[in-house]
């Protein structure tokens, strides 16, 4: 999957086509389900397609609010030429800064995020000052190949983008970077979201965005700031054929490797996961409000295809889209074992409550078969990991539990089964 994304990226890179590394994951994930036979969430796939049109639009609109902004406040300075070539440095140097940090608040997600159910490094104690846990070596890392590319691969991009689309000059790129940045900072950012909330505002998805897409963006907003002269449309159709083709490509290429390292490699490339609607999991889809009448005629049924698992329940079960989405996670088989060497070692302090943590090591060496047994019993423990009432007030903390609870998911399952 990641091979099919990375492959993808290079090859559009080599064209000079500056692509989305998040469209090129999506189009991956949902290449590797079709092989797998693994149900995709389509609500999740429909937030994160919406972004890709929302960022180029949000930056084009930063970017001819700045333009206009910053032709307001330089008229009436009247700046010497040379002073404005030394602030228009240093401002290139500070929002550079900026632009590298949003990017790897965001783009780390894109490139390594695949990887943390599978990651195989120890944490690792630097000098008895912090602690990196295996997550944090992995992003490290994926940081590092990142700082590698541009370095090595991203010179063509970097000229399509600084001269192909629309000339720049060292003001409008400015503004550009920091468009681009703004938009990826707000897609990133989990205090302005906690701001936000805690104001009553409506927050903004914190999913995935493309740098790519919203660099173009912010251009073509200069461009239409200046009445739509020097934009380059053929360049720009080019580009919009790299977003449209770019997850289809990496979609298809990961099906393709797939099934070529399956069938003549003879090589195992995939775990199967098994569903079955026990009498547990009907008990706890009743307690979530669900309609399990119709359910019961697939008890204790064992399924290894979500996608036929999920047609069948629609179909006999007659169940919304919805509701079959929270039956198959519900009845998805996935042993954990809670383990006091990991909750040493992988469990944050820091971030989980003192109750939260207590409650964890009460049931060191427990097991369950399901993911949310694991939650129940947490509950039952300590009202710390209960959610509180859906009202705007609450959506952050019920977040940031529903957060900590997938991250024992992951923990307590890296030893007992591994989905690559």
């Amino acid at each position: 999957m990641a091979f099919g994304a990375a492959f993808t990226v290079a090859w559009m890179t080599k064209l000079r086509l500056p692509v989305s590394t998040s469209q090129a994951i999506v189009g991956a994930i949902i290449g590797w389900n079709m092989f797998s036979g693994s149900i995709t969430d389509t609500n999740s796939l429909t937030k994160i397609i919406s972004t890709w049109v929302l960022c180029p639009v949000l930056a084009a609109a930063f970017a001819m609010l700045l333009f206009y902004a910053f032709r307001g406040v330089l008229d009436k300075m009247n700046v010497h030429l040379l002073k404005m070539d030394f602030y228009t440095r240093i401002g290139l140097v500070l929002v550079g800064a900026f632009g590298a940090y949003s990017l790897g608040a965001n783009n780390i997600a894109n490139v390594m995020g695949v990887f943390v159910p599978v990651v195989p490094f120890e944490p690792i104690n630097v000098y008895g000052f912090f602690t990196l846990n295996s997550a944090q070596i992995l992003f490290f890392i994926g940081s590092l190949a990142i700082g590698l590319g541009i370095f090595t691969y991203s010179y063509k991009v970097m000229d399509t983008v600084g001269g192909g689309l629309l000339k720049l000059s060292p003001v409008a790129a400015l503004i550009v970077v920091l468009s681009e940045s703004l938009v990826l900072f707000l897609f990133s950012s989990e205090g302005l979201e906690a701001w936000l909330i805690s104001h009553g505002l409506p927050s903004i998805p914190l999913v995935p965005v493309s740098s790519s897409q919203a660099v173009v963006g912010a251009i073509i907003g200069i461009g239409l700031a200046k009445g739509g002269r020097g934009i380059r449309f053929g360049v720009l159709g080019e580009i919009a054929a790299g977003w449209v083709s770019t997850p289809i490509a990496a979609g298809i290429l990961t099906f393709v490797s797939l099934f070529i390292f399956q069938n003549v490699f003879n090589q195992q490339v995939s775990k199967k996961v098994e569903y079955c609607i026990s009498e547990p999991v009907i008990e706890y889809l009743q307690e979530e409000q669900l309609p399990v009448e119709n359910l019961k005629q697939f008890k204790d049924v064992v399924f290894t295809n979500s996608i036929h698992f999920s047609s069948l329940i629609e179909k006999d079960a007659q169940l919304n889209a919805s509701q079959t989405f929270k039956v198959i996670e519900a009845s998805r088989v996935k042993p954990l074992i809670i383990d006091a060497g990991l909750i040493s070692s992988e469990v944050d302090t820091h971030w989980f409550a003192p109750g939260q943590v207590e409650a964890l090591r009460k049931l060191t060496g427990k097991e369950y078969k399901y993911n949310w047994q694991l939650k129940q019993a947490l509950q039952k423990l300590s009202s710390d990991w209960k959610p509180k009432p859906k009202t705007k007030k609450n959506k952050l903390y019920n977040k940031d539990l529903k957060k900590k609870l997938n991250q024992l998911y992951r923990i307590f399952a890296i030893q007992t089964q591994i989905e690559p």
